[in-house]
């Protein structure tokens, strides 16, 4: 049975831009993973399954109910039983179980809520919390899962999930998966977690053209993928290979055009052949030259064509690919060093305590530990942000720190004036070339970081940090991947894999991990 059907739908932007046309799906009791590159359209998808926006053609058909998670719930005001859903009906039954409740109360009363609450807050890991608990002292890890136990309260038929696991730690984010893999109603989950996308049913790509479907979950999609890009370049040596054939030819073609018309003329100039039949001869051979030539045009032009289009599809997975420059760190330098190192906030509590390590050469040391365990607090400790409260932290060499919002940049200026604001002895030159290594050429350096995809603010800040006059040694990434497309993640492992300086890297994403080399990890336990 199919809970929603989509049937030549197409969305734009509110300025007019298209996102995606002819999109055909259908969503049944199934798991699918949406993914696309940022731009085009996912979440906008998601609203018009849900029916929070028109589509701008076709028709949805919806044969039951949709629910999606609110990735910014209201706070302020609520209690969690407000978060869950259910506040009306809790207060309902409050008042039954006081012994004020009206006719109107024990007509309505859903007696089996209780039951209800409890088996969705132990499936998200909430159990035990107080259902009139502020929603505004939940953390934000909880606020999300609180978030899914409402779903699970309300029983859609679908899910609409976009980017869950963001911000989660690797707990919550197992968590997440571990409740797709129970549901049994229907599914749409936008997200580039490739350990969450495993366990889809269905990997849906959207682009421009509308949406493509590949049976299985990420690994099976991300081998299709693989084989097409071979495909592609395959497709492209043999278009090649054909203008190169096609403009041979043409050259035999009009090389043998040439020796009959010097024929003709030798022929002619020798007399004794009547004129009109001289005449009839040449009109003949001007004729069949300009068939050929119309034949040797066509044939080239088609040739060329396929072979643009063949160059298009190759170039599409190769467009997002940069390097980054040398960082000039020695194997055996000490990068960063803690010892014993304890901070605590002024009303005493502590959030990191003892902790010793160092970072010697180009070494990649990545940081884990639960949400609101002190990984932001390490890295604020490392540049200098914050002082310990005892021990000592030697940070020896350059150091730059890109947050998953890559906050150095301002989103009022181009990349080209973000670069030389923080590079200020750059010429206008050296900035267009500089940028130009992570493929940012000419009119694209010109365009506002406000207006920037998630990848492209990184590769941008990227180049801004390791461009400096002195480069920096020590990258610092800090849940890099939130914000990237499956594309422009992948285009990100590549540049970092090559990388010779230090990484330290906040991230829960393993994938990631294990593609940029990490060597050694920093698991932090609160104290």
């Amino acid at each position: 049975m199919s809970f929603v059907t989509l049937d030549s739908v197409s969305a734009a932007t509110p300025d007019g831009r298209l996102l995606f046309e002819n999109l055909d799906l259908s969503i049944e009791a199934e798991r699918i993973g949406l993914v696309g590159r940022n731009g085009a359209g996912k979440s906008t998808l998601l609203a018009l399954i849900a029916g929070g926006r028109a589509p701008a053609g076709g028709t949805i058909a919806r044969a039951g109910a949709v629910a999606m998670l609110d990735q910014s719930p209201d706070l302020a005001s609520a209690r969690l039983v407000d978060l869950l859903g259910v506040g009306e009906a809790w207060g309902r039954l409050a008042r039954i179980e006081r012994g004020e409740g009206d006719e109107a109360d024990l007509a309505e009363a859903e007696w089996d809520l209780p039951a209800r609450l409890e088996q969705a807050l132990t499936d998200v890991g909430l159990s035990g919390l107080d259902l009139e608990r502020p929603a505004i002292a939940l953390s934000g890890g909880q606020a999300t899962r609180a978030g899914l136990a409402r779903l699970l309260i309300a029983r859609p038929d679908v899910l609409l999930l976009d980017e869950p696991t963001n911000n989660l730690d690797a707990e919550a984010r197992d968590l997440v998966g571990r409740i797709l893999s129970r549901w049994r109603g229907g599914a749409v989950v936008v997200s580039h977690d490739r350990s969450l996308l495993r366990g889809m049913d269905r990997i849906v790509e959207l682009s421009a053209l509308g949406a493509r479907s590949y049976g299985g979950g990420y690994d099976l999609y991300a081998e299709r993928k693989a084989l097409e890009a071979d495909a592609a370049r395959r497709d492209l040596d043999h278009a090649e290979r054909e203008v190169r054939r096609v403009a041979r030819e043409a050259q035999v073609a009009r090389e043998r055009k040439d020796r009959r018309d010097a024929n003709g003329r030798r022929f002619a100039d020798r007399g004794g052949t009547p004129r009109i039949l001289l005449g009839m001869m040449a009109e003949r051979a001007e004729t069949s030259g300009a068939k050929e030539g119309k034949l040797a045009s066509k044939l080239a032009a088609q040739a060329q064509e396929a072979r643009a289009a063949a160059d298009a599809r190759v170039e599409r997975a190769r467009a997002l690919g940069f390097e980054l420059p040398s960082s000039g760190l020695p194997d055996g330098r000490v990068v960063l060093a803690f010892d014993a190192v304890r901070f605590a906030w002024p009303d005493g509590r502590p959030v990191i305590d003892d902790l010793s390590f160092r970072m010697i050469g180009p070494e990649r040391l990545a940081v884990s530990g639960a949400n609101g365990g002190g990984k932001t607090t390490l890295i604020r400790l490392a540049t200098g942000q914050l002082a310990p409260s005892t021990g000592e932290v030697r940070l020896q060499v350059p150091v730059a720190l890109l947050d998953q919002r890559a906050a150095l940049l301002h989103d009022d200026q181009t990349i080209l004036e973000n670069f030389r604001r923080l590079n200020p002895g750059a010429s206008v030159n050296d900035a267009h070339a500089a940028l130009a290594r992570f493929l940012f050429r000419n009119a694209a350096a010109l365009q506002v970081a406000g207006t920037l995809s998630g990848g492209e603010r990184l590769r941008a800040a990227l180049a801004c940090a390791l461009c400096a006059a002195t480069p920096p040694q020590l990258l610092i990434l800090d849940e890099p991947t939130n914000h990237l497309d499956l594309e422009s993640l992948q285009a990100v492992e590549a540049a970092l894999a090559g990388y010779d300086g230090a990484l330290l890297v906040v991230s829960h994403d393993e994938d990631f991990l294990a593609a940029i080399g990490v060597e050694r990890r920093l698991t932090l336990k609160s104290p």
